[in-house]
């Protein structure tokens, strides 16, 4: 972990920690909300606001650092034989569909994809996010949305808080000496509430028809999705089934019993 830690994302990793706690500071320092409950005494919504800012940085880097789902490729390029790897991607039926290739990782499982970041193929990959300098795929995909709603809910409620801070100013060059940094901090807010929101209404979307990022967005070249029809999906398996599965199944799925069964059994 520490290793990743240091790698090519840890500049993005300290940029975010960084903004965050300087806007949270800016906050907590102006005339805000927070300000005058600390003044008042009564500390719990001050609390409260920081153990979700506490709790959404945590979220970022354990969804940051944490393994998404990369393929066991050095066991798959071993010897033939005893393979915990080869064997989990295999399903055990009679007519096993045929394995999928990769260029770099040879053997891979469906619904995974290589990512030239990260040099790993990723089961059920959905997309690699430069904000968290890491691929988002089966493993932590569902933490991924759950650090969006914890990110938005903190986003809002400091924007909440960011319109309750400005003071009055005689001129514009005064307003803007004792507003200029709750401003610039209004303005960062603002941004990623909006990013923010678009992704967690996305990724909820997405997981509510069973579909990843990449599978919906370049369908036309995947060799399992291209023959499909234009809205066909051999994975879905309903709204509140994909969601319950998304959300509470944390075993690795062998894709291709799924989709031979959807594919040979058709709703």
């Amino acid at each position: 972990m520490v290793q990743s830690m240091f790698r090519t994302g840890f500049l993005v990793r300290a940029g975010h920690t960084l903004l965050t706690w300087v806007t949270t500071l800016i906050l907590f320092l102006h005339d805000t909300d927070l300000r005058r409950c600390e003044e008042r005494g009564e500390l719990l919504l001050p609390l409260l606001f920081f153990f979700l800012v506490v709790m959404s940085v945590l979220l970022y880097f354990a969804v940051s650092l944490m393994d998404p789902g990369f393929v066991l490729t050095d066991t798959v390029k071993g010897v033939e034989g005893s393979n915990e790897e080869m064997e989990s991607m295999i399903p055990q039926t009679s007519t096993p569909p045929r394995l999928r290739r990769c260029g770099y990782c040879l053997l891979q499982p469906m619904r995974a994809k290589h990512c030239q970041t990260c040099q790993h193929c990723v089961r059920r990959f959905d997309h690699h996010c430069p904000w968290i300098e890491n691929c988002v795929g089966e493993r932590n995909h569902r933490w991924f949305i759950v650090y969006l709603l914890v990110q938005l809910l903190a986003l809002l409620w400091a924007l909440h808080i960011a319109l309750s801070g400005f003071s009055p100013g005689a001129t514009w060059e005064l307003w803007f000496r004792l507003n200029g940094f709750l401003l610039a901090a209004l303005l960062v807010v603002g941004v990623f509430s909006v990013v923010a929101a678009l992704l967690l209404g996305c990724h909820l979307y997405l997981a509510s028809i069973n579909c990843t990022t990449w599978e919906f967005m370049s369908r036309h070249r995947i060799s399992y999705l291209k023959n499909c029809e234009h809205e066909e999906n051999p994975f879905d398996r309903g709204f509140f089934c994909n969601l319950l599965d998304f959300f509470c199944i944390c075993r690795t799925v062998m894709w291709e019993q799924v989709y031979k069964r959807n594919t040979l059994n058709p709703a």
